[in-house]
């Protein structure tokens, strides 16, 4: 591992390539750059994370930790490592103090790995615009996670209101295994589907998009109910004469039940963030079933329709008087 101080983005790439030569790594092994925009105080939780999700998909993993953007004199500070303490990639946690924190781009962009694919994750705050964030300019695809919000289901409105092919949201991903249990309880079902019940802590955007999910599937309205969680918690469903039950209240073990059937337990954990990661890395292309679900949470329509590339609008958070969180630092 090499740490570099008051550093330059010249001298990031020297030292990188030094670390490879040393490793014996070869870029040409990578799956792709994934750049991780990071609150300070989360960095070590995203470290454990990308370098879960890095152990399944080979990549560079880039680091960015936006600070003090008033700061008087620009800094950048670097450490890099391959084969290191975040796992056998190559790796660079970046720190830019100062004006360097708006333009991380320029600092980033001679870091991605050739020909591969980049992908952008916002760990903290999501921005409101994603067009804001050069960073997720340059991004085919772009993972942010309303859960990290202030307000998450008016998160998920901002999320619809910006989305462009390629977004996805970790919110999102951790009802992969409520969706799995859901289609699977209609292979034995029969008959229209009369209504169907959520349930889950309030305010819990992953409630409202497995709803959505099911709305868009099913083409039923879908009742939310309010429980202590934690997450979700259940769903009820009554198709033809049957009502089936899924529930699971204590983030481990969902039983599901159904009329003239014995209960059924099976596992249900609330997946670790290197694990929810992983699983939005496994693919690279628009997410068009998220893009339906997001439509009908938020009653936004033709989100597959829009291009799925964006142009960079500035921000000065230094001058807006409501500065996007994804530029904002500590």
């Amino acid at each position: 591992m090499t740490a570099l101080w008051d550093t330059s983005g010249s001298a990031v790439i020297k030292a990188l390539a030094a670390e490879r030569r040393q490793a014996g790594s070869v870029s040409s092994g990578l799956a792709l750059t994934l750049v991780a925009v990071v609150d300070e105080r989360l960095v070590t939780e995203a470290e454990q994370a990308a370098t879960h999700a890095a152990a399944q998909h080979p990549c560079r993993l880039l680091v960015v930790v936006r600070r003090r953007p008033d700061s008087p004199e620009p800094r950048l500070d670097a450490e890099v490592s391959v084969g290191g303490r975040l796992g056998p990639g190559e790796a660079i946690v970046m720190r830019m103090y100062g004006r360097l924190a708006l333009h991380a781009e320029s600092v980033v962009l001679p870091l991605l790995a050739p020909d591969a694919p980049v992908v952008t994750w916002w760990f903290g705050d999501p921005p409101h615009l994603i067009a804001h964030d050069p960073l997720g300019v340059i991004a085919g695809r772009r993972i942010t996670d309303t859960m990290a919000g202030a307000d998450p289901i008016a998160s998920l409105g901002r999320r619809a209101d910006d989305y462009a092919p390629g977004d996805t949201d970790l919110a999102w991903t951790r009802t992969t295994l409520w969706r799995g249990l859901c289609a699977s309880a209609f292979d034995s079902l029969h008959g229209p589907v009369h209504t169907l019940t959520v349930s889950g802590e309030p305010n819990n955007p992953s409630r409202a998009l497995l709803a959505g999910w099911l709305k868009s599937r099913l083409g039923v309205n879908v009742a939310l109910e309010d429980t202590r969680g934690p997450g979700v918690t259940g769903v009820e469903m009554q198709v033809g004469a049957d009502t089936v039950t899924i529930t699971r209240s204590d983030g481990r073990t969902a039983t599901l039940s159904r009329t003239g059937h014995p209960d059924r337990a099976m596992p249900l954990p609330r997946r670790e963030l290197g694990d929810l990661l992983a699983e939005e890395l496994r693919r690279l292309d628009a997410d068009e079933t998220f893009a339906e679900a997001l439509e009908a949470t938020t009653g936004t329509s033709g989100l597959s329709l829009r291009p799925p590339n964006r142009a960079h609008i500035w921000q000065d958070p230094a001058l807006d008087a409501d500065p996007d969180p994804a530029l904002t630092t500590t």
